[in-house]
């Protein structure tokens, strides 16, 4: 809700002078250098449309795409691409967007945990004399084997490669039937995947990693109003057999939905 304040604020700023003038706002991200990081979604290579949906940034407002997404890929892979991007660029770009986690559920990631908890010794001092006292103790778990902690592992290693940059989350979108091949059938997000997990749970630990790694995060699973579970949404998808990934009609949709969520996101912090 705060964020959909801040973009009527915007907008109402936009169009609070006299009819007889008009008030030109300059979008933040316009004309800036933007890493993408992701999967088959963001991966130009795949064919379930022609154009992505930063295609569509880039045109809309003169982005400068360094894309890194690969098809099939999951947040364990999140770390390589981060990687390509700083031997490729260094620190001569402006923000990064991240949009996984769709694959790491249909592998039956275990969700895991966010933290390793310990009781430690620290030193305190709350009105009296400094002491040793024992206190519950949290790390991120580091666990390459569950969601939660290939999360913390690519967002400290992002951290700590690009401290000053912007680095913006999008959570996974709605997942509908995919038929491959017969090795790779994908059911709808009806159903769960192989360890009994919804795909509600990876989208909702994207919107905590962002509190997590202080992050924004934008939430394209409720915000983008692509749907294919329903019929009629099939107009936003490549085909009948694969309902999974937007067309081109989809990939303007998100398009659109990002370039204004981003309105209200600087996307440097140069003075």
């Amino acid at each position: 809700m705060r964020l959909l304040r801040q973009i009527f604020i915007i907008a109402a700023l936009a169009f609070s002078l006299s009819a007889g003038a008009q008030a030109l706002i300059q979008h933040p991200w316009q004309g800036k250098r933007v890493a993408y990081f992701g999967d088959s979604i963001t991966d130009p290579r795949n064919s379930g449309s022609q154009r992505k949906w930063w295609n569509w940034l880039q045109t809309w407002l003169g982005i400068e795409p360094y894309v890194y997404a690969v098809s099939g890929r999951q947040w364990n892979d999140i770390p390589r691409q981060a990687e390509q991007l700083k031997t490729q660029h260094g620190d001569d770009f402006d923000a990064i967007l991240i949009f996984i986690g769709t694959n790491d559920f249909n592998a039956a990631v275990p969700i895991g945990e966010w933290y390793n908890i310990t009781e430690d010794s620290v030193e305190a001092a709350v009105h009296r004399d400094k002491a040793n006292v024992l206190r519950r103790h949290r790390v991120p778990s580091m666990n390459k084997d569950t969601y939660r902690g290939r999360i913390n592992i690519a967002m400290k290693r992002i951290k700590e490669m690009f401290p000053s940059k912007q680095v913006v989350l999008l959570t996974p979108i709605h997942r509908g039937y995919f038929y491959g091949n017969e090795k790779n059938i994908q059911p709808t997000e009806a159903y769960t995947n192989e360890i009994g997990e919804w795909v509600d749970a990876y989208v909702e630990s994207v919107k905590e990693a962002a509190n997590i790694w202080a992050v924004p995060v934008i939430d394209l699973n409720a915000t983008c109003g692509f749907y294919p579970l329903v019929d009629e949404h099939i107009i936003y998808c490549h085909n009948e057999r694969d309902q999974l990934h937007p067309n081109d009609e989809g990939h303007i949709r998100m398009a659109r939905t990002v370039m204004y969520q981003l309105l209200a996101l600087p996307c440097t912090f140069e003075k």
